[in-house]
């Protein structure tokens, strides 16, 4: 999913709105003037920053005031976010109501109107540019086209440590066709992830915008451009299974698909336990190079194996796949080292049908699945959840942080 910056829209506002037209021209440096607001008159129109004015902090405000009569009309064109504002009661006063792109030029035209007579004003300002920006370098889910289970969350990581937390997670605004409560966690200075308080509804788009053009993030570090995407919501298939039970129920909106034999990991060590609770579906591969973990060639307990048809649902190595030597134990007992071995006809359908984010919720083990192992974000209740964001806990489409870093990562390997 790619994003795309916003330019040359024509933005009409209801009650309290004005048209404001954006269009594409030349950015300037913000070398001019001393970045202090300043203001210029046309008859008895005031417009804020002033003709001429550079540097001025992309965190500002342009403000247009009318001494007499009431303003009718206000164009904004800058390269870059669209610049919006609201129209007082009044209508004497207008201000902008969000952050402005660094580094650009803009030109402000506004017109009064009074007892029949009409004034103007124009204003040419350019922002600061600073020396460091910050932007979203990765999204996930990112790949054009790709539906997404009902689990899935949104993942955001930024090309520098975010020092303001909480003005930056103020602009990221999820937006899902069907509402439900959501909020974001900071898993570190880089990394943000939003998550719901219940699964999506199915079969819906779900919209990402991040407002980040002129945000302070701190430290002198300012949002670069704006960032849009959007998430394609796929069906509900969640999976259940019981580890001591040996098998597994695939259903779709509801329905049943299909209940598969497994073998789960045999329990003799931690690693070779397969691990209970939420997990979700992260990624596929057919084929997938099994290794042992923190084993080497020729250490005892070493292997290396081929698999087809492999979908990961935890980052310690665990995977559902074909393993045709395990078929007589599929169904009845737990062999593996960790991982769920399937026959190689249901390893085949399930790797077909699977979407990233779709639910498998594990039960009857003795080892319970970490909440950052993988995508495991489901194992912490939403109350839990919200405690990560920087906007205290507040639970809605616009934002969320992160309190705590989350615990030693686990390994990465897989696990035959």
């Amino acid at each position: 999913m790619s994003f795309k910056g916003r330019m040359g829209v024509a933005v009409t506002g209801g009650a309290g709105a004005v048209m404001v037209l954006v269009a594409g021209c030349s950015g300037g440096d913000g070398e001019q003037g001393s970045g202090e607001l300043s203001s210029t008159k046309a008859g008895a129109v005031t417009i804020t920053p002033g003709n001429g004015t550079g540097a001025v902090k992309p965190d500002g405000v342009i403000e247009v005031k009318v001494s007499d009569g009431t303003l009718d009309g206000v164009t904004v064109q800058g390269k870059g976010a669209t610049i919006t504002g609201r129209l007082a009661a009044d209508k004497k006063t207008w201000r902008s109501d969000r952050t402005l792109t660094p580094g650009t030029s803009y030109t402000v035209t506004a017109q009064a109107r009074n007892d029949g007579k009409t004034s103007s004003a124009t204003s040419t300002f350019s922002t600061l540019k600073p020396a460091k920006t910050l932007s979203v370098v990765d999204v996930t889910p990112n790949l054009a086209g790709e539906k997404v289970g009902v689990g899935m969350p949104i993942m955001l990581r930024f090309n520098r440590p975010v020092a303001d937390r909480a003005a930056v997670e103020r602009v990221l605004k999820v937006t899902p066709d069907h509402p439900v409560e959501g909020a974001w966690r900071w898993i570190d200075s880089q990394q943000v992830i939003y998550r719901t308080a219940t699964y999506w509804k199915a079969h819906q788009k779900v919209r990402l915008n991040a407002a980040l053009a002129g945000v302070n993030a701190g430290n002198g570090v300012y949002g670069a451009k704006d960032a849009q995407t959007t998430m394609n919501i796929g069906a509900a298939q969640i999976t259940t299974g019981n580890i001591g039970g040996h098998h597994m129920t695939v259903r779709r909106d509801g329905k049943k698909l299909r209940t598969i034999p497994f073998s789960a990991g045999n329990g003799q060590t931690r690693e070779f336990t397969t691990t209970s609770g939420v997990h979700l579906l992260m990624e596929k591969g057919n084929p997938v190079t099994m290794v042992s973990p923190g084993r080497k060639e020729g250490d005892a307990g070493y292997y290396k194996t081929v698999v087809n048809h492999a979908v990961r649902f935890s980052n310690s190595g665990e995977y559902t796949h074909a393993a045709p030597w395990s078929v007589g134990a599929q169904g009845s007992s737990n062999v593996s080292h960790g991982c769920l071995n399937l026959n190689s006809a249901n390893a085949e359908w399930y790797y077909d049908i699977m979407q990233r984010g779709d639910v498998i919720k594990l039960t009857g083990s003795t080892r319970d699945v970490e909440w950052d192992n993988g995508w495991s974000f489901w194992q912490l209740s939403f109350d839990r959840w919200k405690k990560g964001s920087a906007l205290n806990g507040e639970s809605t489409g616009t934002g969320g942080n992160a309190a705590g870093a989350p615990s030693s990562a686990p390994s990465d390997a897989p696990t035959e």
